[in-house]
Order: structure tokens, then C-alpha cells, then sequence
């Protein structure tokens, strides 16, 4: 595990969420506004980008995740993009609508990011964090004693 990665650290720590779609409308304009070249779109699973992606790539795949996150989490409330900073992000978390796992799952890990946006060079994800291995926790802990 990559626990003193920059990334890593970055990516454990602390986030708000976007709660109300009309956050995630101001959130997508700052980084429309910025019109750099220096973030990354880091879809978890995939082979980590090496370089940044370009701004007019960057713009389409907000335009193209809205419309995901819109249509596939129906509902009046966003509540599944966190954010390490609303007004100079660096760090962003995208959920897929999807994948969301459950309240339930306690003491299980939480789910990944389906999409992150950050300004540093991303890491392999599923490989830096330990994954729940559901059933032999599940059979683990039927015989656990107190």
C-alpha cells in the first residue's frame, strides 16, 4: 500500500460534498473558468493517466458526466461528487450513480471513485487500498469470538 504517497494522503483526506446540483453546476464553472491544462481525469481502474489532459477534453468530460450524473441519479439532490476545496479545487471525487454501495456495510470498505479529477499524477487506486474480501470476512466473522 502507497499509505505515503502525496496522492494517497490527498485522496484519504478531508472532503465536502456536493450536496445540491446547482453546487455542482458552480463547481464544473470554476474549473471551466481556470481553463487549464493541468488537471488529471483518472477513471479508478484503468491504468493511471501519466500526463494531464488537455482543457478542451477536460471541458467535454464535464459536460459528459453531468449528463451521466443527471440522468443516472435521478433524484433532487446530487450528493455523490466530493470536493477537497469548492473554490480552489484540487481534488475531485466522482461516484458512480451506479456503484454506490450501502450504509450497511459496516466495517466493510467503502466503494471507490468510478472518475477522479486532480491536479497531481495520479496512482493505481485498487492496488494502494486494501479491498474487502466480502464473503471470507463474512465467514470470518460468523465464528469471531468476544
Amino acid at each position: 500500500m502507497e499509505t505515503n504517497n502525496r496522492y494517497y494522503q490527498t485522496f484519504m483526506g478531508a472532503f465536502s460534498g456536493i450536496l445540491r446540483w446547482h453546487q455542482l453546476d458552480e463547481l464544473w464553472n470554476v474549473l471551466k473558468t481556470e481553463k487549464v491544462d493541468d488537471w488529471y481525469i483518472y477513471a479508478v481502474g484503468d491504468t493511471p493517466p501519466k500526463n494531464p489532459t488537455p482543457y478542451n477534453e477536460l471541458e467535454k468530460f464535464i459536460t459528459e458526466v453531468d449528463k451521466l450524473l443527471r440522468t443516472e441519479h435521478a433524484e433532487d439532490y446530487c450528493g455523490i461528487v466530493y470536493v477537497d476545496n469548492k473554490t480552489q479545487p484540487k481534488f475531485i471525487k466522482i461516484f458512480d450513480p451506479n456503484n454506490l454501495g450501502t450504509s450497511c456495510s459496516t466495517g466493510m470498505a467503502p466503494p471507490l471513485p468510478a472518475w477522479i479529477l486532480s491536479k497531481q499524477a495520479p496512482i493505481d487506486l485498487p492496488s494502494a487500498l486494501p479491498q474487502a474480501n466480502n464473503r471470507r470476512r463474512w465467514w470470518k466473522n460468523i465464528f469471531k469470538r468476544n
